[in-house]
């Protein structure tokens, strides 16, 4: 494997790492790339390439643990509880997340390989990129101007469940996981930060699932040649992705969701007009 193909995984990796916690869409941002422009299919076979973006999906899951590992070893019980005050009903609960995570996780499981071969393509992700857009306005426009959910510790397992379902929208390539969750959270009465943290919580355990499957499933396509493009993928997204969590995390209250849906939509034309012209 040569230098160029390993510059094309450094730029996958830094597209997955900076936009996978904004709601514009990692996948579709990384098929988009990868489509028009770095070619990667071109040596490596369709299921490889798209293991590879699920394996940088998985450097950026990690770059989540990091940033939230206070939060996991408490939902976990392994000790160092966090150093705040307890707020509402209770402590966010792992159960709750786990209730989350069902309703996406079960649709994941039954259509994952008709969306591996029939989905991941430009035409796709301009759906996604769109319709994401209008929910996300949506959500915006008809949420609680004044959340009562300010906390995760007041997150129930109506809202988490809630969460979940707008999940199921996500497994459409381009319309964003965390654009999914965070309207669908702002929808069911979350301010916005406090439903980007539960997106970012839930999608470690959901990643590391899609991760293990995708791995088990494409084990035989690893090779040493291809080694070094999924090391360095891997590297790249984790490394832009504590980037952009931090950055995100600090925005997402005071500019919500508009400005992404307006530039999701911006960039579904501009993609259209390349892409089919």
């Amino acid at each position: 494997m040569d230098i160029i193909e390993l510059f094309k995984a450094l730029v996958l990796g830094i597209v997955e790492g900076l936009t996978e916690f904004a709601p514009v869409s990692s996948t579709g941002h990384m098929i988009i790339v990868d489509d028009m422009w770095l070619k990667s299919e071109q040596f490596l076979t369709q299921y490889v390439a798209n293991t590879f973006k699920v394996m940088i999906q998985l450097g950026s899951i990690l770059a989540t643990v990091v940033v939230f590992k206070d939060r996991f070893i408490d939902l976990l019980g392994l000790g160092g509880r966090l150093n705040k005050t307890t707020v509402g009903p209770g402590r966010l609960k792992l159960s709750q997340v786990i209730v989350g995570l069902i309703p996406a996780g079960i649709l994941g499981v039954l259509f994952e390989d008709y969306i591996d071969e029939h989905l991941f393509s430009t035409e796709t992700v301009l759906i996604g990129l769109v319709i994401g857009a209008i929910l996300m306005i949506a959500a915006d426009r008809f949420g609680p101007k004044e959340p009562k959910i300010q906390t995760l510790d007041q997150i129930t397992y109506k809202h988490a469940f809630t969460i979940g379902l707008v999940q199921c929208f996500s497994l459409w390539p381009g319309f964003s996981r965390s654009g999914a969750t965070i309207s669908g959270g702002v929808l069911a009465g979350l301010s916005h930060r406090t439903a980007a943290d539960f997106t970012f919580i839930m999608a470690v355990p959901i990643m590391f699932g899609a991760s293990a499957i995708s791995f088990y499933k494409n084990l035989e396509y690893f090779t040493l040649d291809a080694l070094p493009f999924f090391i360095v993928g891997f590297i790249s997204a984790f490394v832009f992705a504590l980037i952009s969590i931090r950055f995100f995390l600090k925005l997402i209250n005071r500019i919500k969701l508009v400005p992404f849906a307006i530039y999701r939509i911006v960039l579904a034309g501009v993609i259209a007009l390349i892409y089919f012209t």
